[in-house]
């Protein structure tokens, strides 16, 4: 156990044949208790101040741990938004090609109808186009023939008809 200042302005030496001054030694002793005491509460001093700086280390330690989470927590819910995101970017990509080639799979059997539709209208416009210059053929054939002509030449007040007289020819 260390000595304290108590002790060691108590304490008590031998007197022994031609020992020291006693004045003297108590003035050393005096001043060692002054210095001995400074000691001691400058020890008191510093390790309150370490006691305190401890402490502050614990408190800046529990807060650099906690962000240290913090941190640690931000990046793991930033990869795992990132990773949603991929996620969900993919979906997106995969539902618009899925419409894309639903839209190309529609337009390509429209386009398909219609030309069809085309394919329809034109044999149609041909049979109408044949039917409606056959009509003109034989209207124009019609206008051509000699049965115009026999018409002009029939006359009204005879008995008998021109046509007789042509058939029998």
């Amino acid at each position: 156990m260390p000595l304290t200042p108590l002790d060691i302005h108590n304490k008590e030496f031998n007197k022994g044949f031609r020992g020291y001054d006693e004045d003297e030694v108590n003035e050393f002793l005096d001043q060692v208790i002054k210095d001995y005491e400074s000691v001691i509460r400058e020890k008191k001093e510093l390790e309150s101040k370490l006691l305190e700086q401890n402490e502050r280390l614990g408190h800046f330690t529990n807060i650099e741990e906690t962000l240290h989470k913090s941190i640690v927590i931000a990046q793991e819910t930033a990869e795992e938004v990132k990773r949603n995101a991929q996620k969900e970017a993919k979906l997106i990509i995969k539902e618009a090609e899925k419409n894309a080639d639903r839209i190309i799979n529609e337009s390509l059997s429209k386009s398909r109808k219609i030309a069809m539709e085309i394919d329809e209208l034109k044999k149609q416009s041909k049979v109408f186009r044949n039917r409606f210059k056959m009509l003109i053929e034989a209207q124009l054939d019609m206008l051509v023939s000699d049965d115009w002509d026999q018409l002009m030449e029939y006359n009204v007040d005879s008995a008998e008809p021109v046509f007789a007289e042509s058939d029998e020819k």
